[in-house]
């Protein structure tokens, strides 16, 4: 048939493709085991060429493509063989042969013995769970299988579990990648020496057969693929191709897994050149072969070299100077490969291209390696192999199979040489294809493994240049989306940067090759080679710079950007990965002094490419205004090299760097950034949206600012250090833009900054300064001293778990760094500056993690703000740091007021870096910190309270650093010469500090109040004059300040500068014409800066001579100056700690100071400011108070309102508005009072406007969750154990139900028992209520509103108006009074007769009601729609038990059987018995009194027909006993004895008229107990055997007719016995029924016991009734007297019985009519029916009425054996193994969460379920998560995990992999929710999951 599919369609058929004769097809066996004798013979010439024969004609390359090409013709014309049938005939062939003749399956068997397994090599692909183990691993990228991990031994070591993101192979047993003592048990051994050899003729065949099967696999290959027209191979038909080579590959698949021996055959046969050759050269005589050769040729093509044509538009491009033109012809051969500059892309590239190819002309010229360049040439099977895989964008399985035989290392070394001379083929195949993530994944997938291995890895690099490959290509990769770069110089700049919109950037498509370079780098021998090697480095430098200055801002000033572009993350993704990584790699290589000449390499090239960087964009020395760009990885390369020389080299800084103008230039654009942050968050880029604010905040994002914010600040310390300290401050100012804001003046212009911006701005200028001055992490600290100071720094800011610190301390982004988190230093220093908090758990509280919170030592001695300020991302951060200190101080008692933040003594600079404090000690800084004392001492504006603690912060930091010769300074310090700017006499800031200024001259506007009063002062010209002389300090202007410092430095470092420099025209800083007229007044001021911080401690006192020295008290202070009274404190504490340190460095100081005290001096009044102008200063000051009064409003206003929910939540407190007052007892009727929470009004309930309470109705299961056995259920974790629901309570009922049903008349049988154990409806309450018109008219407002709410409207839910608790329906509040008045109450003295007369009447009288049901009032109205929302509430199923749908009985049975579960869950709720007595737990919220009035209205619409009223049955003795039995057609009715007690005292009370009189029912309990202990004789005389009954029988007998008889339970038990004796009951006891029945010594006791437990329930549930009906408190007891307890409460005791004597059951028992006759009654019905049914007579009997509280199950200690058995586990519709699967809590049924296989009518499993198990209530575990889930009718929500790891913390979604434990606490909580139904209440964040889960 194959034959015939192959001729149909191929025609013409080449001779040799005959298919074998029949009889050679039928016997594959025979002639391949001819073949194998013919081979083994020494001359096997004639053998091998029988084989080929047979090869040729088998594996015809022809058939199988001419398939593909039109498969659907095939199947028609050949009958359906199809094109598979001949593959699968060629693949059987192949396995014949191999074996040999033997069978194929004994073949593998015997190969698989011959394995060495030393490695495990196990291949994995995504998704596949994995462990790491960072304690075994050597690589950091290691990873093992779940079983090599599991069998090896790794206790205490820092492992975890990950999901693969893109596939992997297990490492077991290679000890380059582990350490040994990892490997798992199988791989231990190392097993080569005792394996056997293998024998010649095992393998022999496989030699011959496999070259040519690979071979045909090839031509399959090259035949499917056609060069498509765009060059984009449309997925569609190489999918197609692939399906069909599917069983192939599988194939090969299957054979490397038989093990070494095989493996290393197909390593020949791949590798080996000669085959290669012969088959593929052997081509000319079969055209079909001819023309996929012909297409492999094409393919190859365009796999690299250029087109021809492409030459010709390179050379014409001028060559740049450095290269020669033969160097830019064989680029242009290579850009082929790599750019992809073919004609098809000639045209989108617009106007760049020129540009982006000039550049790529000038890259050349280091290109050394024409090899890179060339068209791949195909030397051996692997070479082709691995060729076609990335032509078809490396399908899976191909992948699989070329990493299966990885563990040949003969092969392992071939492979990744391919793979190397692939490299530039694989990228450019990446850059075109569509499914580029999944083609990354796998090419890392295979790279991974390759690279990982240092040897092999070093290897490659020595034969193959490797790195010169990889950077080459990744230079190409990124020069195709190059554009111009606008900074600077718009116009004129020839600097290209990457476009980050560009996909390749967007999707991050370059990954898979930075990946691998980054892998490589971490190789010591590599990254050597790297640095040795000059022209690479120059390449990759090149490389660097495309990303200078990439995703430029420019600010937006007149309107807001219209689209937001999101690039910016593209771009901080792309320099973290392709700079930032590799420079970290290299970086860790640069630890020793021997390294030095590498940094100088990397140093001097850095700076080479910058100087052409500034170049190219026409840098002089100012940058262009209101741009910046946060990517500088040039000048991060350069200051991290620096920082490691200096840190680890022990190199000269100085000789590394460049000259002054350099440093100017270098310093500028860090410079920027830092200012440019300050403007975003003063809110000046607001036109920019919110990217820029995402910008600044990635920034200094823990990921981030180690490579960029850190090296940034550094960069600008070594600056700072090198320069003219005058020149660098005035640079700063400049650069915040506040120049202008530094005068004396109170009034001045900004001509750039908006007043507004002022302030924030001034912040920002000094908080730089400050941390530019005090950062140390760079300058000195040792890398535990950095990880501390981090680690602080997080903790301070908030309490953190230990995930999210390991997150968020930034730890060198490469992996080899050896700061690994989890590290050793990691946990220890954890431990030394935190202390653990393990979760608490409040019920109704958010679920808490274990934190970590610091130590008090470290609050007292550690926090250091200016830390905290550098890393924190939000604003709010900083504030939270400050409020815990603040809390910390008032805690401890150090300080009660608002505290500043502390000063904190810094690590020791590194001497390289001294030059940096003198910024301390330049007069301009001293210019500015004396200006703005001066400002905050006259209160001119903008000036805050964070200025003044800067400017002291920065006073406190030159004095710490100041030079010591106080000797000579004091000498000189007279001399006038030195005053040359009449400013300050030096530069030593202890000795400027006391320096006194007189008058300056200051530029105001004309308008300014100085001006007017000055100009009197200057009239008299002798005054003037005096001034003169006293030295006026000049205007001081910062700018010209610092153009002269550049220009004397630009002179001094070279003379023809003058040149370059442009000058710069003032007109920037000159005032806009429209504003007032600048003049120059003179202002007195008279002021030291010491006089000045002395007034400021009054002003900050507000008391004058508040300072007084403390050294003229105890002059030891000045000898030990650390005073802790001085750490910590506000502003005058910082003032007095200032003055100490300032007398302690010089005596003038101190002698100063104390003259200044002397004076006392009253604080300066803010003169010169006129009323007009204090309005303007005062409203920043005013918006401020503003500001806080409204937080404090907000505050207050929020406690409130949550001391409002904490009492409307609080279960006990008592409320005024508690809607059950129980009223007191007064004789004449108050009627209930309710409050409505919607209109605040009170009133009662009316007919009219009826009042409601808020309820919540839902469908429950909880109660059939009850078993009978104390053994809790364990969730299942193997396939043994499962969980069976037949012991459930709800199983029990229903068999018990069905059972009645089969055997009685229908509408008895609904009356016999209760339902509503599954799906019953519990209704509860948060006790407020509401007019039900109130109501509506609230609803109609949800619905009207738009809001998205967690709940839906249409389906009637709500929140509860006032507390916000989740409901659905409102409870009508029947009117009159709330609890039945005491009248009702009181004893009355009839009868038991006459009561049980009263009771028959009242029931038989229909509609008895107050209300007349006739008349339709808003009340009525309102109680029929609660009822049709309590039976929608639950489904059909749970309702409807009649044998004929939609009976009245039925609708009768679930009214009383919803009062039923409310009041068993109220008894589970008080945990299952009512010993702890007092008011309901639920205390004002039961809502079950309005409930039994909605109930009992509804119920009194069926009047049982009196002839079926149970009651006559219980009270009177029936005439002719044979009517009972009914006739043989019609079903008798069911026995009394069967009925279910508690279910006829319910409806005995609904079928009465409300409200009730207690004497009924009393009178009924009483009836009822006479029934329930008969049932309870019975059942004890069915559980004992023959021999005991009749001893009973014997003794009870005797004392029939003593006087209490009928109160005596042998005398009645033995009655029991005699009476069921007559009929068949007893009799069928056979010899097996004997073994069940266990033979227990029944004692007296024992048996009153048995019958106390068996009333208990019913005197439970009679005892609550009472409760809610008449409100009267239950008494709370010991769990033995309970039952005496409760029976007396009831009233069946009779007043006068004494307690002495033990307490027996049977004294309750109150008989209304003689006892033996009625019980001789109720057996007879039982002993008609056991006539015929003996078996389940007996069953129906022995009711188990012990039931134990519910629970979910139990779950195992380690999340580990919940995971490991259930995530492989395959659901049984589909049998694959589920994306998302769960297990529910409640009964461990295994689910598909969102499967699509379990969905049924567009319900997904889950949801089924929740249906199905809990009514509509779900808890389900989410396997691969760790997460419960809840699902409550059509909402669900994540619940949170019961499984935390060693530091408590969840671990969602199981990211971290960390072993997790069972967290008792919380499952319990979550037991709690369930069982009290609180989930709606408790969890807040609910959504629709419209049947989806």
């Amino acid at each position: 048939m194959a034959a015939a599919a192959a001729a149909a369609v191929g025609g013409a058929q080449p001779p040799q493709a005959e298919v074998p004769a029949p009889g050679l097809a039928l016997d594959k066996a025979a002639t391949a085991a001819h073949l194998k004798a013919a081979l083994s013979r020494p001359d096997n010439r004639a053998g091998a060429e029988e084989l080929q024969a047979l090869l040729e004609r088998v594996l015809s390359a022809e058939r199988p493509l001419a398939a593909a090409a039109d498969g659907e013709e095939a199947a028609a014309a050949g009958g359906g063989g199809g094109p598979g049938a001949a593959e699968e005939e060629a693949l059987e062939w192949c396995k014949c042969l191999l074996a040999g003749g033997g069978g194929y399956d004994e073949f593998c068997a015997a190969v698989r013995a011959y394995d060495p397994a030393a490695l495990c090599g196990l291949v994995w692909t995504a998704n596949f769970v994995a462990y790491r183990c960072r304690t075994c691993g050597i690589s950091p990228c290691m990873s093992l299988c779940a079983e090599c991990f599991h069998q090896g031994d790794h206790t205490g070591h820092d492992f975890n579990m990950f999901r693969s993101q893109a596939g992997g192979a297990c490492d077991c047993g290679d000890s380059n990648v582990m350490r040994e003592s990892g490997f798992c048990k199988r791989h231990q051994i190392k097993s080569s020496s005792n394996i056997p050899c293998v024998p010649k003729d095992l393998l022999m065949m496989s030699e011959f057969v496999l070259p040519r099967f690979i071979f045909c696999l090839i031509q399959y290959l090259r035949e499917g693929y056609n060069e498509p027209a765009a060059d984009v191979p449309s997925e569609k038909d190489l999918n197609k191709v692939l399906q069909l080579l599917e069983p192939q590959i599988s194939f090969l698949e299957d054979l490397t897994k038989m093990g070494g021996a095989m493996r290393s055959v197909l390593t020949q046969v791949l590798t080996n050149q000669q085959n290669y050759k012969d088959l593929t050269s052997g081509l000319g005589e079969n055209a079909c072969a001819r023309k996929s050769h012909e297409k492999y040729l094409i393919a190859l093509k365009s796999s690299g070299l250029t087109y021809p044509e492409d030459k010709l538009v390179y050379g014409i491009q001028e060559p740049s100077a450095g290269a020669s033109t033969l160097a830019v012809q064989g680029f242009a051969s290579a850009t082929g490969t790599l750019g992809q500059l073919d004609s098809s892309d000639e045209e989108d590239q617009d106007g760049s291209q020129g540009l982006g190819k000039r550049k790529r002309v000038k890259l050349s010229s280091n290109t050394k390696d024409q090899s890179i360049m060339d068209v791949l040439k195909h030397k051996s099977f692997l070479e082709e192999l691995l060729f076609w895989t990335i032509k078809y964008e490396f399908p899976q399985k191909m992948v699989t199979f070329l990493l299966n035989m990885l563990p040949d290392q003969e092969y392992k070394v071939a492979f990744t040489k391919t793979f190397v001379q692939h490299y530039a083929f694989i990228m450019k195949t990446l850059k075109k294809s569509h499914e580029s993530d999944t083609m990354s994944n796998r090419i890392v997938h295979i790279s991974v493994q390759l690279f990982s291995n240092e040897e092999l890895a070093r290897q490659v690099t020595e034969e193959c240049q490797l790195l010169d490959i990889m950077v080459t290509v990744l230079l190409y990769m990124m020069e195709s989306c190059l554009i111009k770069s606008e900074l600077q110089d718009e116009e004129n700049s020839l600097h290209v940067v990457v476009n980050c919109g560009e996909a390749l950037l967007k999707n991050n498509t370059y990954w898979p090759l930075v990946s691998d370079f980054i892998n490589i780098l971490s190789h010591q021998s590599v990254a050597k080679r790297f640095l040795e090697d000059h022209g690479l480095l120059v390449t990759w430098m090149n490389f660097v710079s495309f990303f200078q200055g990439m995703n430029l801002n420019k600010r937006e000033l007149n309107e807001h950007v219209e689209f937001e572009s999101q690039t910016y993350y593209a771009a901080f993704a792309a320099e973290l990965e392709a700079c930032a990584q590799p420079m970290w790699g290299l970086l860790s290589h640069c630890k020793v002094r021997e390294t030095q000449e590498y940094t100088r390499n990397v140093v001097r090239y850095c700076l080479e490419a910058l100087q052409d960087w500034f170049d190219a964009i026409n840098f002089v020395d100012e940058p262009a205004p209101n741009q910046v760009t946060f990517h500088l990885p040039l000048h991060r390369y350069y200051a991290m090299f620096l920082s490691k020389a200096v840190k680890c080299q022990e190199l000269d800084l100085d000789s590394v760097l460049p000259d002054q103008e350099m440093l100017m230039k270098l310093m500028i654009h860090p410079l920027q950034i830092q200012a440019s942050l300050a403007e975003i968050h003063s809110n000046m880029w607001v036109r920019n949206g919110l990217q820029i604010k995402g910008q600044a905040m990635t920034y200094v994002q823990s990921h981030f600012c180690n490579s960029m914010i850190d090296p940034d600040i550094y960069l600008l310390q070594v600056c700072a250090s090198r320069l003219d300290p005058d020149y660098f401050i005035s640079s700063v100012f400049e650069r915040f833009k506040v120049v202008d804001l530094l005068t004396m003046a109170s009034q001045h212009q900004n001509t750039v900054l908006d007043a507004e911006h002022e302030r924030s701005m001034l912040e920002g200028a000094l908080t730089f300064l400050v941390i530019l001055l005090s950062l140390r992490l760079h300058l000195g600290m040792s890398d535990d001293e950095i990880l501390r100071a981090e680690m602080v720094a997080q903790l301070c800011m908030n309490d953190r778990t230990h995930s999210s610190l390991l997150d968020l301390i930034p730890e060198n982004p490469n992996p080899k760094s050896g700061i690994i988190p989890g590290s050793y230093s990691f946990e220890s220093v954890l431990s030394a500056v935190a202390d653990f908090k393990a979760p608490v758990f409040e019920p109704g509280g958010s679920m808490q993690q274990g934190m970590y919170t610091p130590k008090a030592e470290v609050w007292d001695h550690e926090f250091d703000p200016v830390m905290v300020i550098l890393r924190t991302v939000y604003r709010r951060d900083v504030q939270s740091a400050m409020d815990r200190y603040t809390a910390f101080l008032k805690q401890s008692g150090k300080f009660p007021g608002n505290p500043w933040p502390p000063y904190k003594k810094r690590t020791p600079l590194h001497p390289s870096y001294k030059g940096l404090m003198r910024l301390l000690h330049c007069k301009t800084l001293h210019i500015v910190l004396f200006t703005l004392l001066y400002k905050i001492l006259m209160d001119h504006q903008n000036l805050s309270e964070h200025v003044l603690c800067m400017v002291l912060y920065l006073i406190e930091l030159g004095l710490e650093n100041s030079a010591e010769e106080e000797s000579d300074e004091e000498a000189s310090a007279c001399g006038p010469e030195r005053c040359h700017d009449s400013w300050f006499p030096g530069s030593n800031l202890v000795s400027n500090m006391r320096h006194f200024i007189n008058y300056v001259r200051v530029r105001v506007p004309e308008t300014a109040p100085e001006v007017k009063r000055d100009s009197l002062a200057s009239t008299s010209s002798d005054s003037l004059g005096s001034l003169q002389n006293s030295g006026t300090a000049q205007v001081f202007s910062l700018v010209a300040e610092r153009r002269k410092k550049f220009q004397e430095i630009i002179n001094r470092s070279n003379s023809e500068a003058n040149q370059v420099v442009r000058p710069k025209t003032s007109s920037k800083w000159s005032a806009p014409g429209s504003a007032p007229q600048l003049t120059t007044a003179i202002l007195e001021i008279k002021e030291s800066i010491l006089s000045l911080l002395i007034k400021l401690h009054h002003k900050l006192s507000g008391k004058q001579n508040s300072y007084y020295p403390p050294w003229l008290d105890d002059i030891e202070i000045l000898i030990q100056p650390e005073i802790p009274k001085y750490s910590h404190g506000d502003g005058i504490t910082a003032v007095e700690r200032i003055l100490l340190k300032a007398a302690l460095q010089s005596r003038m100081n101190k002698r100063i100071i104390e003259e200044i005290c002397r004076k006392v001096t009253p604080p300066v009044p803010p003169k010169k400011i006129t009323a007009a102008e204090k309005k303007t200063l005062d409203k920043e000051e005013r918006r401020q108070k503003a500001r806080e009064r409204q937080q404090k409003l907000l505050a207050e206003f929020a406690s409130r309102q949550k001391s409002f929910m904490e009492t409307a939540m609080d279960v006990d407190s008592p409320e005024s508005d508690i809607p059950m007052e129980i009223t007191t007892a007064e004789p004449q009727v108050s009627e209930a009072v309710y409050d409505c929470v919607i209109c605040g009004q009170s009133g009662p309930s009316s007919e009219d406007r009826p009042t409601g309470l808020v309820v919540l109705l839902q469908a429950s299961s909880v109660l059939g969750q009850c078993r009978d056995n104390i053994e809790p259920k364990k969730l299942p974790i193997s396939e043994e154990e499962q969980i069976y629901p037949w012991d459930t309570c709800a199983a029990v009922h229903d068999v018990r139900l069905s059972l009645l049903q089969r055997y009685f008349k229908d509408s008895s049988c609904l009356l016999a028992v209760s339902i509503g154990w599954e799906g019953g409806v519990y209704v509860q309450t948060c006790g407020h209520t509401l007019h039900i018109d109130c109501h509506k008219s609230y609803m109609e407002s949800l619905r009207n509103d738009q809001v998205l709410q967690g709940f839906s409207v249409d389906k009637g839910e709500f929140t509860c108006p006032l507390c916000r608790q989740f409901a659905n329906s409102v409870l009508p509040c029947y009117p009159g009074s709330n609890v039945e008045n005491n009248l009702w109450q009181r004893p009355s003295n009839k009868s038991i007769q006459d009561l049980i007369k009263e009771v028959e009447e009242l029931q038989g009288r229909p509609g008895a009601f107050p209300v007349s049901i006739s008349s339709e009032t808003n009340l009525s109205k309102e109680m029929e729609s609660v009822m049709k929302d309590i039976k929608n509430t639950t489904q059909k199923k749970y309702r409807d038990y009649s044998k004929t749908p939609g009976s009245p009985d039925n609708d009768f049975l679930f009214m009383y059987s919803v009062a039923r579960t409310n009041l068993e869950l109220e008894l589970i709720h008080r945990g299952g018995n009512l010993c702890s007595g007092g008011a309901s737990t639920a205390g004002k919220r039961s809502c079950l009194n309005q409930l039994f009035h909605v109930l009992a209205l509804h119920m009194r619409l069926y009047s049982i027909d009196s002839e079926y009223n149970p009651w006559r049955k219980l009270t009177q003795l029936l005439e002719e006993m044979s009517s009972q039995l009914g006739s043989e057609e019609q079903q008798p009715e069911v026995p009394i004895l069967y009925h279910d007690v508690t279910s006829l005292l319910l409806i005995q009370i609904l079928m009465m008229p409300q409200p009730l009189h207690k004497d009924h029912f009393t009178c009924i309990v009483k009836v009822l107990f006479t029934l329930l202990y008969t049932q309870g004789l019975v059942a004890l005389s069915v559980k004992c055997n023959e021999e005991d009954r009749s001893a009973w029988k014997h003794t009870g007998a005797l004392k029939k007719n003593t006087c209490d008889a009928e109160k005596s339970y042998d005398v009645l038990l033995s009655f029991v016995i005699s009476e069921l004796s007559k009929g068949k009951l007893y009799h069928e006891e056979g010899t097996q029924e004997c073994a069940t029945i266990i033979p227990v010594a029944w004692s007296p006791e024992s048996m009153e016991k048995y019958l106390q437990d068996f009333c208990l329930p019913f005197l439970r549930i009679a005892s609550l009734l009472q409760h809610h009906l008449f409100g009267e408190d239950l008494p709370s007891c010991q769990e033995e007297e309970e039952f005496s307890v409760l029976s007396s409460c009831l009233g069946l005791l009779p007043t006068f019985y004494q307690t002495e004597h033990p307490f027996i059951s049977a004294s309750c028992l109150d008989w209304p009519v003689p006892a033996f006759d009625i019980i001789s009654q109720w057996c007879f019905e039982i002993n008609s029916f056991t006539e015929r049914q003996a078996e389940q007579g007996k069953a129906l009997l022995i009711q188990e009425s012990k039931w134990k509280l519910p629970h979910l199950l139990q779950l195992p200690e380690n999340y580990n054996t919940i995971f490991q058995y259930y995530h492989r586990k395959t659901c049984s519709v589909c049998t694959k193994v589920p994306k998302d699967p769960a297990v529910c809590l409640v009964c461990g049924t295994f689910v598909c969460l969102k499967g699509l296989c379990c969905k049924q009518q567009s319900y997904c499993e889950c949801v089924l379920h929740s249906q199905n198990c809990g009514a509509g209530t779900g808890i389900f575990l989410l396997i691969n998560a760790s997460v419960i889930i809840i699902i409550r009718g059509h909402r669900f929500c994540l619940w949170g995990s019961v499984y935390l790891d060693a530091h408590g913390e969840e671990d969602r979604d199981l990211r971290r992999g960390k072993p997790l434990y069972i967290c008792k606490e919380r499952y319990k909580v979550l037991e709690q929710q369930w069982i009290s139904h609180t989930f709606d209440h408790i969890n807040k964040r609910w959504g629709p999951h419209y049947n989806g889960l």
